[in-house]
């Protein structure tokens, strides 16, 4: 017995944006940062997140130019980089993580922190100018901004949005009180995760394309 319920995509598509539009409050936020955080919304099924979306009004335009110049998106995990949409992408901008590098668990035993915070120090390379997204882990976030305070290069823009019960609602409210200098975006809060992060890259790179 056939089942009744919706089949095409572009439909499931449209009902699903306007209903966002429909039902999220986001007069709270810039407008600019609008498109991004209805796209924050879509992917966790979560209207309700709308008050708790934070950001720098600043945020869109200096990703966006960020990405078009060809700047990384540097992913703490492996989550959030297989969740970026690289065709999406203005720039064939190359999307990294370093969990998994040789040299990441010795260097958490060094710096006595984890293996993801230990994974951000290997962004120093390529961080200037960078597009960061943190979805998963609050020591890479804590981390990254100690980092900065040691007069690290700063990133184009942090996506901050880890999740869970230790760290990651005082993480993402450091972020917000001072964010180094770094405009930023995050959801604050316990809940986050690698969806939510990897849909505000994507959103930020479909804007980028725009002319």
């Amino acid at each position: 017995m056939a089942l009744d319920y919706e089949r095409d995509p572009q439909a499931i598509y449209d009902r699903s944006f306007a209903t966002v539009e429909a039902e999220a409050d986001l007069s709270g936020l810039p407008a600019a940062l609008w498109p991004v955080a209805v796209r924050l919304i879509h992917a966790s099924g979560m209207v309700e997140i709308a008050p708790d979306i934070e950001g720098s009004d600043d945020l869109v335009e200096r990703a966006t130019a960020a990405l078009r110049r060809g700047a990384p998106v540097l992913c703490d995990c492996e989550m959030v980089r297989a969740g970026v949409i690289r065709r999406l992408l203005p720039a064939e901008n190359e999307v990294l993580t370093s969990i998994a590098a040789p040299e990441t668990p010795a260097r958490a035993k060094e710096i006595a922190n984890t293996r993801s915070a230990a994974a951000v120090e290997l962004w120093r390379p390529r961080l200037d100018g960078a597009v960061v997204a943190i979805g998963n882990a609050p020591t890479a976030l804590f981390h990254l901004l100690e980092l900065l305070d040691e007069g690290w290069p700063r990133p184009a823009a942090i996506l901050g949005f880890p999740v869970g019960f230790v760290g990651a609602a005082e993480s993402k409210a450091e972020l917000a009180r001072h964010s180094r200098c770094v405009p930023f975006l995050t959801l604050q809060g316990r809940r986050g995760g690698s969806a939510m992060a990897s849909a505000a890259v994507n959103a930020l790179a479909i804007l980028a394309a725009r002319p």
